[in-house]
C-alpha cells in the first residue's frame, strides 16, 4: 500500500528517473542502503523501487507508528520500528535479519537520521552508524548501495519551508533521481564494513546528484 501509494504520488510533485549500475540487481534477502536527506526521500525512494518491481521493508524512527493511519500502515506492512535511545534498539535488527530470512528487502538508512541543515541544497551522505554493517555481517545479506537526490527540493528546513516546498513542488517540478549500485559483500569488521557501505552510497548518491542536476 505505501509503496503503491508513493509511486502514484512522487510523479505528482517531481520528476523521477530511476538509473542503475549494470551489475545491480534486487535479489530476495538483500538490504537495499540509502541516503536520508528530507522527510520527502522515503516516499521517492519507495517509489523508485516500486518501479522496479520491489517492495521493501524499511527500518525507521518508532515515532511515525504513532501517526495516525500511517502508524496503522506501516504495522500492517511489517515494517520495521527503531526505538532509538532506548533498551529495545536492537530489536529491529533483529527483526530486520527475521525479513531477510524470509526473503523481503529491506531497506536501512545507514546515517540513522536527517542532516541537521535548512537548506535545500544536495550534500554527500553523513558518517554511517553501525547498525548497517551489523545487520550484514549476522545474516550475510548482500548490500544495493542506494543514492537519491531532490528530495530536499520537496521537503527541507523549518514546518513553514517544507509546507510550501510541497505545495509549490507540483509546479516547480524539481528533477528527483535515484540510482541503484552494484551489491556489495561487506567485511566482517565492523568499521571496514561500515566505511565501504558509506563509499558505495556516497558513489550512487554522487551518480544520482549529477542526474539530477542535468
Amino acid at each position: 500500500m505505501l509503496s503503491r501509494t508513493a509511486a502514484l504520488l512522487v510523479p505528482a510533485f517531481g520528476s523521477l528517473r530511476v538509473s542503475a549500475d549494470p551489475e545491480a540487481v534486487l535479489a530476495p534477502g538483500s538490504i537495499v542502503a540509502a541516503n536520508h536527506t528530507s522527510l520527502a526521500d522515503p516516499a521517492i525512494v519507495f517509489a523508485a523501487l516500486h518501479r522496479l518491481g520491489a517492495r521493501p521493508v524499511v527500518l525507521a524512527t518508532a515515532g511515525l507508528w504513532r501517526v495516525p493511519l500511517l502508524g496503522r500502515l506501516l504495522r500492517h506492512e511489517g515494517h520495521i520500528p527503531v526505538h532509538r535511545g532506548t533498551e529495545h534498539a536492537a530489536d529491529a535488527l533483529d527483526r530486520a535479519a527475521d525479513a531477510l530470512a524470509a526473503g523481503h528487502l529491506v531497506l536501512i538508512y545507514g546515517e540513522g537520521g536527517l542532516p541537521r541543515r535548512s537548506d535545500s541544497g544536495e550534500l554527500a551522505p553523513g558518517p554511517f552508524r553501525s547498525g548497517l554493517a551489523r545487520l550484514a555481517g549476522a545474516t550475510g545479506a548482500p548490500v544495493v548501495p542506494l543514492g537519491q537526490a531532490g528530495a530536499r527540493r520537496l521537503s527541507s528546513g523549518g514546518a513553514v519551508k517544507q509546507l510550501a516546498g510541497l505545495t509549490t513542488a507540483p509546479a516547480r517540478r524539481p528533477a528527483l533521481h535515484v540510482h541503484l549500485g552494484a551489491p556489495l559483500r561487506l567485511d566482517d569488521d565492523l568499521a571496514t564494513a561500515t566505511a565501504t557501505a558509506h563509499r558505495a552510497v556516497t558513489a550512487a548518491w554522487a551518480t544520482a546528484a549529477r542526474n539530477a542536476a542535468a
